[in-house]
């Protein structure tokens, strides 16, 4: 299909429609390529793209409905000023030259002191490399604002994979079809991995044996032959049993570990102090599910790990992660193309993020110096933080100004009550970049419409597939919306910044992401391209680490002062460490959002409901509490009231917050995040969310 193609659908009227290939732009490893059916001007319906072989015409539920998101009657279409007190959703109309000059001029005055008090805070609330990190960076490096360290998804699970594997690498996800074992680890592929639960479901047909790992009884867990319901935080222990297995029953591929690994001798006295019932004791798991799942690993060829972020979201994560990837080479599973292991592919794009984020601005915008970096799942601690000197937590001036796009941290940042404190400072000039009114809108002093996907350029790499995807604008923008590259490059030109780059358009932009390094003709004419990669990338070792193998010992770690061989790590609040507080929470996303992207297009919230905490019923017996009933779930972070909901979908002892609801549509104005911490992972400086304890009793 070309880029663009004009028909007659006489289905739907006699005038013209043309399809516009395009990408899908969330937070998913699937980056589906999608096509968009337009006519007059107006985008009728977002489908997956059939020639594409991974997406194969399939989108999900949410994007297929993202015409509902474009065209939403809430959506922001003309830049808002501040009418009312922070946070009070109140806003006035305001012509972008007003909005623009007055931003320009209030950063400028706070740069004139120190440009360290101006923090930009964003993640993924698109995947595109030109609407999120291009001209936004650029803009940021030149002005000397404070760095932001972006970790609050997938870092502790990246930096674990990168010590032992040497980056986000893996195998080729189409060949999961092939394997004869799958074990699914950490992950709810059904609702947030779509594409290779297709894969996996070929390999069920063909044979083969699927295995869920997880705390949650999920939608995928209930699909699969086996389902070890751990505690959550304890799946570097599982995985260093499963090692003691192997070695104690031999079931090890000596020649791989010989020849392609580093650190063996070292882990294998590692693993022998993890017998089975140890870690049954730890796991909260039979001990016979764990040698049966050791078993099936050690002696079924080919056999796949499919790794998901789910698992490293508490203290150990990085660890886990370490522990977790060190098994394919154990039972040297990397010899076939169905083998292996996959958190993310990302590690294999050639992209040139210095072309995109010109990080060589800095030396004009702040010449000398480096910017403190803020860890954004802090940012609670840091917007109620006082100025520092150099050397201390969160050092240099107090954060006076905030730029907000692409994330909604009001709702998804932990500790949040502290987070809606900083937020509400009437001395923190505040500027959020969005589509809606979030939680985060709310308390914003302007809210600039934004562009969806619909209506700009970008270009997208993936962490579960290999291909390159170009998206191309379907529609004008809707309103008064800009693409967020235009806003920064507005804002720059008020700023004074006359740097060339300042003028690359958003094709140029697309087009430096990869330089020659992929076929860029290829992608306007049919919208992806695939990177030529081995099917069996470490067939031969080759792992992209400084030794060249698959490094059970990290000699990194160990110069860093850190344990060079994976253990596990116990939680910040493990099982049976408070009576006050004898539950784990983990909060894993609702089935039908992503993040909290989708939260208020009403069809998909209608199929949700409303914000629920799943309860085993032993704990909600023990507590006299029924579903339906209105529970007050509560640490000494905070209270979050929601709907109980008895359901064998959670174990006994852990209770299932779903996620990530806006705090405004909850009963008491918050959301799950009012419970969860600051802590920071092992590894990835990462956040901590399923390292969480409550109390929840019935609600007055």
């Amino acid at each position: 299909m070309p880029a663009t193609d004009t028909t007659a659908d006489t289905a739907v009227d006699s005038r013209p429609t043309q399809h516009v290939l395009g990408a899908c732009p969330h937070d998913c490893p699937d980056t589906c390529a999608f096509v968009t059916t337009v006519q007059d001007g107006v985008a009728l319906k977002v489908q997956g793209n059939p020639d594409h072989p991974h997406t194969d015409g399939v989108l999900c539920t949410k994007v297929s409905r993202y015409t509902e998101r474009t065209y939403h009657p809430e959506r922001i279409l003309q830049p808002l000023k501040r009418s009312g007190p922070k946070g009070s959703g109140r806003f006035e109309p305001v012509s972008w030259d007003a909005a623009l000059d007055d931003i320009a001029a209030r950063l400028r005055a706070i740069a004139q002191r120190d440009p360290q008090a101006i923090l930009p805070y964003s993640y993924a609330g698109t995947m595109g490399l030109v609407q999120s990190e291009s001209m936004a960076a650029r803009f940021f490096n030149r002005l000397g604002a404070s760095w932001l360290d972006r970790t609050i998804c997938a870092t502790a699970g990246g930096e674990g994979l990168t010590q032992t594997l040497g980056g986000k690498v893996g195998m080729k996800v189409q060949f999961f079809a092939e394997s004869q074992l799958i074990v699914i680890w950490g992950s709810n592929s059904i609702a947030s991995n779509l594409h290779f639960w297709r894969h996996a479901q070929a390999a069920k047909r063909n044979g083969a044996r699927l295995v869920c790992i997880d705390p949650r009884r999920s939608e995928t867990a209930e699909k699969c032959h086996e389902h070890i319901a751990l505690r959550p935080g304890t799946d570097a222990a599982l995985a260093l049993a499963v090692m003691h297995e192997l070695i104690t029953h031999d079931w090890l591929d000596h020649d791989y570990i010989a020849r392609h690994t580093v650190g063996w001798e070292a882990l294998r006295e590692r693993a022998l102090q993890w017998p089975v019932a140890r870690a049954a004791d730890i796991c909260g798991v039979p001990a016979q599910q764990i040698h049966e799942l050791a078993r099936a690993w050690g002696t079924t060829q080919p056999a796949a790990i499919r790794l998901n972020y789910g698992m490293q979201r508490v203290r150990g994560g990085g660890n886990a992660a370490r522990a977790i990837a060190c098994l394919p080479a154990l039972t040297g599973a990397w010899r076939h193309r169905a083998g292996g292991l996959l958190l993310s592919s990302s590690g294999q794009f050639p992209m040139d993020k210095a072309a995109l984020q010109r990080p060589d601005l800095l030396a004009t915008g702040l010449p000398g110096r480096r910017p403190r970096t803020l860890n954004m799942v802090q940012i609670g601690d840091d917007l109620l933080r006082e100025g520092s000197p150099p050397g201390a937590p969160g050092w240099g001036p107090k954060v006076e100004a905030l730029v907000v796009y692409n994330s909604n941290p009001v709702a998804v940042a932990p500790d949040s009550g502290k987070v809606v404190r900083g937020f509400s400072r009437e001395d923190l000039f505040t500027v959020v970049l969005e589509h809606f009114q979030t939680d985060t809108a709310d308390h914003a002093d302007y809210i600039l419409p934004a562009t969806t996907q619909l209506e700009h350029q970008d270009i997208h790499l993936s962490y579960g597939h290999t291909d390159v995807l170009l998206n191309r604008p379907a529609i004008a923008p809707v309103g008064q919306a800009r693409p967020n590259t235009q806003i920064f490059r507005d804002l720059a030109r008020r700023m004074g910044f006359a740097e060339p780059c300042f003028a690359d358009d958003d094709d140029a932009l697309c087009r430096a992401a990869f330089g020659d390094r992929v076929d860029y003709d290829l992608l306007l004419r049919q919208g992806f391209a695939t990177l030529d990669l081995p099917d069996a990338p470490f067939a031969q070792g080759g792992f992209p680490t400084p030794s060249g193998k698959c490094e059970f010992f990290s000699q990194r770690l160990a110069d860093a002062g850190l344990d060079g061989l994976p253990d596990h790590v116990p939680n910040y609040e493990p099982a049976g460490s408070s009576a006050t507080y004898p539950l784990a929470m983990i909060s894993p996303p609702a089935r039908n959002f992503l993040n909290s992207t989708f939260v208020n297009v009403k069809s998909l919230r209608d199929i949700e409901g409303e914000p629920v905490l799943e309860i085993h019923a032993d704990d909600a017996a023990a507590r006299g509490i029924t579903s339906g009933m209105v529970v007050r779930v509560f640490n000494p972070r905070g209270e979050y009231r929601c709907k109980a909901e008895v359901s064998p979908r959670a174990r006994p002892g852990v209770v299932n917050g779903l996620g990530i609801w806006w705090r405004k549509l909850g009963l008491d104005g918050t959301n799950v995040n009012q419970l969860t911490s600051q802590q920071l992972t092992d590894l990835g400086r990462g956040p901590v969310f399923y390292d969480c304890r409550v109390q929840v009793a019935p609600s007055a």
